[in-house]
């Protein structure tokens, strides 16, 4: 069974057109990729609507999730500027055992 996947680039292009065309410029590096990672995604939601507020933010963190190579992109983020997981986890706004489940399932 294939698994359906939201084609954000289309997606994010059809906001832009219709709703914030000045941002257009600001994006259009993320939107020229061939395909979009979750950390491309969520630079693009920032740029188009702001940074979230608490409320908002903290009931969006619930519904993320990620792809095993955006998982190792930032495992490999992690080794190449020695950051311990707390410091990770800060850096992505992700929990600290999610940081240590992963380092778990992936690098071990």
């Amino acid at each position: 069974m294939e698994k359906l996947i939201p084609d954000y680039k289309r997606i994010y292009n059809d906001i832009i057109v219709k709703e914030f065309p000045d941002k257009r410029n600001c994006c259009m590096r993320l939107l020229q990729k061939e395909s979009l990672s979750v950390m491309d995604i969520i630079e693009l939601n920032e740029k188009i609507f702001g940074i979230p507020d608490k409320g908002t933010f903290a009931a969006n963190q619930r519904h993320r999730s990620y792809k095993k190579t955006d998982i190792l992109k930032m495992l490999d983020y992690q080794k190449k500027n020695q950051l311990n997981n707390t410091q990770l986890a800060i850096h992505f706004k992700l929990s600290r055992n999610t940081v240590t489940r992963w380092k778990k399932s992936f690098v071990i």
